[in-house]
């Protein structure tokens, strides 16, 4: 029985108690938005997970960090390295997109060292191996990716992108309509070449039945990924895009109907005027289905900055009801990222994520900033270091600048506004 099964049946499990408790809800609240299909718990039933969330609608805003190899890069220690550096910046997911080495024995070593969901994308893997098998992605069988599929389930993903929602009738709209981008997910990449050179039908799509039943046995959550985003904001919202996210929705109510959790991935490149629509499209045609967005990037002019852009889009997004930030990082369309990109990705996405949760009244968000102004009231230093979303930078700068007896910064010295006023404010009977 699934997480969602059971729910439905009216149990309560221990772990909707334990992420109840550690999202700040009654466990009868994160229940329903369960039942409704309006949050998930990504928790593959073959592993526990350590640090397990909830993403959805009214909760905080979760932030994903994307690494694995390249077959220009294909160094496990490395990956390693970039897990590390996800979880301590405090990503709340992870997701293996690994493409070069070995990687059944990288996706393993992942799960096994983290403390938060795992998530894959199988399609990555099921084209890999058919390359280095001689016979190119064009000869996959249908076994072969639902076997991926299964073979990801079974070593314990909690959840997997399924591009199922991209149709032969959405590639000939593509083409009908015309892009500049054309089609920028890997995975859409993969299985529009695949149905192009075969003359058929998507089989994620053609076989969602049996995608299903793989999701249920393992209780995999699954993350219908949107393989027609747009990769320019020229192309934001057009045809294709909606097309694949009105065969989403359909999939997205077979999954809740089948006990198996969803959520719906997004943009991709959007300019900042549309974000909102994007958000409530999505919304509206998937019936509350939580949002899982790549940030969107508003801008494509800023390679080197695009966690920057990244993190414009994906304060809007969250803010407009977006459940779900996947990071960019500054690395984003130049190279496979360092450790030192995963870490910049997280803060500055959490950075983004916090912003929204503020701003659409997430519970105890607000707190946060409120506690760490009146740190900065009483110039108390080591609280606010304590309370910065990243310690350790806040620490470097305050410490590597002012002597440590010194309450005031270098950059107003002893004209600092708080000091200058404080003393006049108490004379007069003001604040305290």
């Amino acid at each position: 029985m699934t997480l969602l099964q059971a729910i439905k049946k009216g149990d309560t499990p221990d772990l909707i108690h334990a992420v109840a408790k550690a999202e700040g809800v009654p466990a009868v609240h994160l229940v329903d938005l369960l039942g409704r299909g309006r949050a998930v718990v990504p928790a593959n039933r073959g592993r526990i997970v350590e640090r397990p969330c909830a993403v959805g609608e009214g909760l905080r805003t979760k932030v994903n960090a994307n690494i694995g190899t390249s077959q220009d890069h294909a160094d496990p220690a490395a990956e390693m390295e970039k897990l590390r550096a996800a979880v301590d910046a405090g990503a709340d997911t992870v997701m293996d997109l690994s493409t070069g080495g070995d990687l059944p024995s990288i996706r393993r070593a992942i799960i096994d060292a983290s403390p938060v969901p795992v998530g894959s994308v199988p399609v990555y893997d099921a084209a890999c191996s058919a390359v280095a098998g001689g016979g190119g992605i064009v000869h996959l069988s249908p076994e072969d990716i639902l076997g991926t599929v299964e073979r990801h389930a079974s070593d314990g993903i909690d959840f997997a992108t399924i591009h199922a929602g991209i149709t032969r009738r959405g590639v000939e709209r593509l083409r009908e309509q015309g892009r500049l981008m054309d089609v920028v997910s890997r995975g859409g990449a993969i299985l529009t070449t695949w149905m192009l050179a075969n003359d058929r039908e998507n089989p994620l799509y053609e076989r969602f039945d049996d995608v299903l039943d793989i999701a249920r046995t393992y209780d995999m959550t699954l993350s219908l990924g949107d393989a027609l985003r747009p990769g320019a904001i020229a192309d934001a919202t057009d045809r294709a895009q909606l097309e694949e996210l009105v065969t989403l929705g359909e999939l997205a109510a077979r999954a809740r109907n089948a006990g198996v959790q969803v959520m719906i991935e997004g943009p991709g490149h959007v300019p900042l005027h549309r974000v909102r629509a994007n958000v409530e499209i999505e919304k509206d045609l998937c019936d509350g289905a939580p949002f899982y967005v790549l940030g969107p990037v508003v801008t494509d002019v800023a390679p080197g900055y695009d966690h920057i852009c990244a993190a414009i889009g994906g304060a809007v997004a969250a803010m407009s009801g977006a459940d779900f930030l996947c990071y960019v990082t500054p690395s984003e369309h130049l190279r496979l990222p360092t450790a030192d990109d995963v870490r910049e990705g997280v803060f500055v996405t959490r950075i983004a994520a916090h912003a929204a949760d503020v701003a659409k009244g997430v519970p105890g968000a607000a707190d946060w900033d409120a506690e760490m102004s009146r740190k900065r009231k009483a110039r108390d230093w080591k609280g606010q270091v304590a309370l910065a979303i990243n310690p350790g930078l806040a620490r470097a700068m305050r410490e590597g600048d002012v002597p440590a007896t010194e309450d005031v910064c270098t950059m107003c010295g002893e004209f600092c506004a708080i000091k200058v006023v404080e003393e006049y404010l108490r004379r007069n009977g003001g604040d305290e």
